[in-house]
């Protein structure tokens, strides 16, 4: 597309004389603006996907996908609803389970609420995301009526190891002569789990469903029926046949879509916010490419003259002046998607450098809800970042490389 003369052209009007250093300086603004808004581009949407997914799999791997709740009453014959909830096409598993809120207390002072499930203790073992993030302690010895299974995060605020004794207070108490007094049962901490998101680390536990049971007082009944599917965006179809299935039992079904739809549309928002804001940024860049190139024609009106009437014809001077704006914009682009990719491949390593070097927490968990910056890259959007770059860039050299090829040799020699 462009022959040796076009590019030998272009590229010595790149290099700055003496003279010339303003336009050279602003064709650098514009490579740096366009590099960083790419690279920037490319870090914030790999973040935002990974808060996402990282989000999506804490939440779906220890909460399932839907809920099969009992109306009014628990589910009395729930390891038969269970049964026929995993004979259904597209259900992974289907595991009764006991939930309910509970003040959590030690013996050392600490205090705190929480949220306490019964569950068999096999379906806990069968669990990945807990099973596979036990940092002390052993699911093995998760059984009996006087086990529990706690976050590392409660563990700490409460300052309790294995072996310690941590007392369920329950708000739903016994009747009495005397009133209602709450259920207050101590039992024996087994294994600390860690799954990397703070609100499940700091206030779930978990309690054999026998004890959950005696604890909660069902009787033989779960509250609901725990129930993951193999694509969780087709939870709305399994939905459905679970209906068909259990149309003579009372039961109300709420699936993850609707538990957190108010949560990922607000990420959904912020993301598409932040592409928009940063999109801004390699604009700016294109339009310094336009500034510069349009002061680099009237610059070199002399040298495009005496070009013309050597023989160069309009095109070649269009080409030329396209070949200066566009290896601005593809080195940028190139630079920050090197740039970009380092960064996501590194981040919570620099994430890390930073905060030891600055001294503060750059990522709070507490705030954030996970306990480690993610980033995950996803080829397309990328390829999307460096197109709109490319694409920008390229547009941006159009108007001035128009004007170069419009001048009129004779008028340029004249002005000068």
């Amino acid at each position: 597309m462009f022959n040796a003369f076009e590019r030998a052209i272009a590229f010595r009007y790149l290099r700055a004389r003496k003279g010339e250093r303003f336009v050279s300086v602003i064709a650098i603004f514009s490579l740096v603006g366009i590099a960083l808004g790419v690279a920037t581009l490319i870090i914030v949407m790999s973040v935002m996907n990974g808060f996402r997914i990282e989000l999506l799999g804490r939440i779906l791997g220890l909460n399932g996908h839907l809920g099969v709740h009992g109306i009014e009453r628990p589910i009395s014959d729930y390891d038969a609803v269970a049964g026929r909830i995993r004979g259904l096409p597209g259900v992974v598993s289907a595991t009764p389970i006991i939930e309910g809120q509970v003040l959590l207390t030690s013996e050392q002072g600490g205090a705190s609420g929480g949220l306490a499930r019964g569950i068999k203790p096999e379906d806990l073992r069968a669990r990945g995301l807990v099973a596979q993030n036990i940092m002390e302690g052993s699911l093995a010895r998760f059984e009996g009526d006087d086990s529990i299974v706690i976050g590392t995060r409660l563990a700490q605020k409460l300052r309790i190891g294995i072996g310690d004794k941590l007392t369920l207070v329950s708000p739903q108490g016994r009747t009495t002569v005397f009133g209602t007094v709450p259920r207050v049962r101590a039992y024996t901490v087994v294994a600390l789990f860690q799954v990397g998101m703070q609100e499940y680390d700091s206030s779930f536990v978990f309690l054999p469903m026998p004890a959950a049971q005696t604890f909660f007082q069902t009787g033989d009944a779960a509250t609901q029926i725990e129930v993951f599917v193999s694509d969780p965006t087709g939870v709305r179809a399994v939905t459905r046949e679970i209906r068909a299935a259990l149309q003579n039992t009372p039961v109300r079904i709420v699936d993850w879509q609707d538990a957190n739809s108010s949560f990922f549309a607000a990420v959904q928002v912020e993301r598409n916010v932040m592409f928009l804001i940063l999109t801004l940024i390699i604009l700016v860049a294109a339009f310094n490419i336009v500034s510069s190139l349009i002061m680099l024609v009237k610059d070199k009106g002399r040298d495009i003259a005496v070009l013309r009437t050597m023989g160069a014809t309009r095109g070649a001077i269009l080409r030329v002046f396209l070949l200066c704006g566009a290896s601005v914009g593809v080195l940028g682009t190139l630079i920050g998607f090197t740039v970009g990719l380092v960064f996501c491949l590194n981040i919570e390593a620099i994430r890390q450098a930073i905060q030891s070097l600055s001294g503060t927490e750059l990522f709070n968990a507490e705030v954030y809800f996970l306990t480690r910056l993610p980033a995950v890259v996803d080829p397309k959007e990328v390829m999307q970042v460096v197109g709109m770059g490319l694409g920008l860039s390229l547009l941006a050299t159009i108007y001035p490389s128009w004007r170069a090829a419009k001048t009129d040799p004779v008028v340029a020699l004249r002005n000068e």
